[in-house]
């Protein structure tokens, strides 16, 4: 369920149904080394919030296709990033005239690691602005146990390796530019390392992992895991009640 395929009519019809709830979908435009192409995140989040909203009739906002990719250096040309700043600010705005528009749960859902940071203090923003509103901002890798198991499965600090590899040969294959997979592997260099570096600092070509670990049902299975993980959650989300009722602005008692 698309949110801007809607009438506002069909909005006002959901939210009068009793929908309280929607999904925005943070990505990324960015380079994902030499075998994917740079709609990676963004391809990933929007993927699984359709499966979700399909399950759980809770719509997708357009997705939000810019992420905080500065870590990712001017060397390899494509990435194209906003600041924390930018982020937050854009995030923000968009849930006050969700938030609104009488939609008071929102999922925002990351694609890209980086991202998590500016999106958490969306989070704060929106929940300060709006005393009924209900936030959660997830990242894809973060979803489960056994989605994060999969993401991690060839590298820590991992990025364009055999996680998102498959599951773009599942969701977009045409995202893939199969004979650069095999050569493309790069070892995680960031073990044991106190600072945090940019990818230019720790990665030869833009990967970390082992893309030529890919397989279609690899890829299939993770999205399959994404999905439902995610699906149930929601449902859960869709009752949740704060627990406490304590204004924000109250004064102490």
């Amino acid at each position: 369920m698309l949110w801007e395929r809607l009438t506002w009519e069909e909005i006002a019809a959901l939210r009068h149904g009793g929908m309280d709830m929607a999904i925005l979908p943070v990505g990324a435009t960015e380079q994902h080394g030499p075998h994917l192409a740079l709609d990676v995140d963004t391809v990933s989040a929007v993927a699984v919030a359709s499966g979700v909203s399909a399950v759980t009739g809770v719509p997708v906002l357009p997705a939000i296709p810019y992420g905080c990719s500065l870590g990712h250096s001017r060397r390899w040309p494509g990435t194209i990033a906003v600041t924390s700043q930018v982020l937050m600010d854009l995030v923000t705005q968009v849930g006050d005239w969700v938030i609104g528009a009488g939609f008071r749960r929102l999922l925002i859902l990351n694609g890209h690691v980086t991202n998590a940071a500016p999106l958490r203090c969306a989070l704060e923003m929106l929940r300060s602005r709006h005393d009924q509103a209900l936030v959660a901002s997830l990242s894809l890798h973060e979803i489960s146990p056994r989605v994060r198991e999969a993401y991690h499965a060839d590298a820590d600090d991992w990025h364009a390796n055999a996680a998102e590899t498959a599951l773009m040969l599942e969701i977009a294959p045409d995202s893939v530019r199969p004979d650069r997979v095999a050569t493309a592997d790069d070892p995680d260099r960031t073990a044991g390392l106190f600072f945090s570096h940019p990818v230019n600092r720790t990665s030869a070509n833009g990967v970390t992992g082992s893309p030529s670990r890919a397989r279609r049902e690899d890829g299939a299975r993770l999205f399959t895991w994404l999905v439902d993980d995610l699906a149930g959650r929601v449902r859960q989300a869709l009752t949740e009640a704060q627990p406490l009722l304590s204004p924000y602005g109250a004064p102490p008692t």
